[in-house]
This record gives C-alpha cells, sequence and structure tokens, in this order.
C-alpha cells in the first residue's frame, strides 16, 4: 500500500508539472499581438480626414472661357489645402532658385550699364561685354531649370510625425491641362479643358534609410466638374477629388 502511495504522489506531480509546462507554452495569438506594428498602421494622417471649414474658404471666381485662369485656380487651390499646418510643410526649393538666378542677373545687368555710363566707351567695352555674356549665361540657365527641372510641378511638401519613431513624407504634384477630345466652338461640359495631376509620395524612417511606402497616381477631370457657369470654382468637391488621390498615393498605389 505504501508503494501504491508514493507512486500516485509521483504521477500527481509529474502531472502539475506538466500541466504548469503547457501552461507557460505562448499561444499563436499571443506571439501574432507582440510582432512590431506592420507600416500600414503607422500611416499618418490624410487630408481627407481633416475638413476644411466652409468659413476658411474664400469664393474664387475665375473666366472659365479663359484655361490658363481655370488652371491657376486649380494649381492655387491644391497649395491652400495641402499646405494647411497639420498636413505638410511647402517647400519653396524651386522659387527660390529661380528668383536668385533672376535677381542675380538683374545685378549684373545694372552693374554692368552703371560701369558703361561712367567710364569712357572703349575703355569699359571689354568689361561691358563679360557682363553681357554673363547676365544671358544666367538668363538661359534660369530658362533651363523652369522648364527640365521644375517643369510642371506646383507644390512640394513634407512632414515629419513621431510614432515610436520618426517618420518623415514627402509628397510633390505635378499638373497640366488637357485638351478637350472633341472641339466645338460653343462651349459645353463634354468640350470643357481638363485639369490633370500627377502625386508622387514616399513615406521612410531613419532619415531616409528604410522606406515605410511609395506610391504614384495619375487623375484627370473637367474644368466643368469644378466651376459653373458663372466661373465659381465649386472648393468642396474639388479638395475631395484632391484628397482622394493623395490618399492614394499615401496607401501605397501606383498608377
Amino acid at each position: 500500500m505504501a508503494r501504491s502511495k508514493k507512486s500516485a504522489q509521483a504521477l500527481n506531480i509529474d502531472g502539475i508539472g506538466s500541466s504548469s509546462h503547457a501552461t507557460r507554452t505562448p499561444s499563436p495569438s499571443s506571439s501574432r499581438t507582440r510582432s512590431p506594428l506592420s507600416p500600414e498602421s503607422e500611416r499618418p494622417v490624410g487630408p481627407l480626414s481633416l475638413a476644411v471649414s466652409s468659413a476658411d474658404r474664400d469664393i474664387v471666381k475665375v473666366n472659365n472661357a479663359n484655361a490658363t485662369e481655370l488652371k491657376n485656380a486649380c494649381d492655387d487651390a491644391v497649395k491652400r489645402y495641402l499646405s494647411r499646418p497639420e498636413l505638410f510643410k511647402q517647400i519653396h526649393l524651386h522659387t527660390d532658385v529661380r528668383l536668385g538666378l533672376g535677381w542675380l542677373s538683374v545685378f549684373v545687368a545694372a552693374g554692368t550699364a552703371l560701369y558703361g555710363y561712367k567710364v569712357d566707351f572703349e575703355k569699359s567695352k571689354p568689361v561691358v561685354s563679360i557682363g553681357l555674356v554673363v547676365y544671358i549665361i544666367l538668363t538661359v540657365i534660369q530658362t533651363l531649370y523652369a522648364f527640365f527641372v521644375e517643369g510642371n510641378i506646383i507644390f512640394v511638401g513634407k512632414r515629419k510625425s513621431f510614432s515610436k519613431r520618426i517618420i518623415t513624407e514627402r509628397i510633390q504634384l505635378s499638373s497640366s491641362t488637357l485638351s478637350p477630345s472633341t472641339k466645338s466652338h460653343s462651349p459645353s461640359p463634354a468640350n470643357s479643358p481638363s485639369y490633370q495631376l500627377a502625386v508622387s509620395y514616399v513615406r521612410s524612417t531613419n532619415g531616409g534609410k528604410s522606406l515605410l511606402a511609395k506610391g504614384r497616381t495619375k487623375s484627370s477631370k473637367a474644368f466643368s466638374a469644378f466651376f459653373d457657369e458663372q466661373g465659381t470654382m465649386d472648393q468642396e468637391a474639388f479638395e475631395r477629388w484632391v484628397g482622394d488621390l493623395v490618399e492614394q498615393g499615401m496607401d501605397g498605389k501606383l498608377a
């Protein structure tokens, strides 16, 4: 009887040890909950989540028969919509470069003219010639930069946010006007030119070393979808369209 009791106690001890060992084994669900967050869960707030109050909008009215005015109004609306404090900080690099080259060429022209005015013509010819060549070079560089580098870019923005790590976003938008597919002398929504917007978006961390998301989207819509017959802009509809296009890029869509 003593031996049977000892064996039973031993079995109970083994059973308790095995059951406690079983409770220590982590379940797959618990291991999943401890896994790090995916890049999608760290997606910052998009423009559609930040509504614009109607009181913050000024009425925009243009000549809807002028495609240039329509495009400029849309470009300005894009800048206002995305450069809000909660969204992206606009980077004015292209504008600063063009202004710098322009002012530099003005100073060169003014200095050359002043030197030629105060010095005799024969003596001033070498300096005036050099000034003229420098002015032409600066003007050509400014033109080439605007055409090849800046191109159709209307907005470049950057935003930094913190979600367990510093996340940096960079966005770039380019716009252009598309001619109507059907030409007619009578203006109508069917032959209205279209506004095309292209979005390029990059989200990274670790100073740009780790890429979290990258998207590139493009879409076009007729100007008549955003302007009525009097040329008044439907800013709410335009902002919804732009916001949806930007958030597609933020989600990593490639078009």
